[in-house]
């Protein structure tokens, strides 16, 4: 699947931007968090700036 195609498609499990948001601070700290929020990871496939968000959320949980 191309980039145009994958921005164009949503997949159906996708939590979306505010879902995401609202429990991206427990996602992860979570030892599995694929197999309990699988919609946070199809968003997170699926958006660059909240991957980027969650990603410096770990670095930072990660320095404590």
């Amino acid at each position: 699947m191309n980039e145009l195609e994958r921005f164009l498609t949503t997949d159906p499990q996708d939590s979306l931007c505010g879902q995401t948001m609202e429990i991206l601070h427990v996602f992860v700290e979570e030892t599995d968090p694929a197999a309990l929020h699988p919609g946070v990871v199809a968003h997170l496939e699926s958006c660059p700036p909240c991957a980027e968000d969650c990603e410096g959320l770990r670095a930072a949980v990660r320095d404590d």
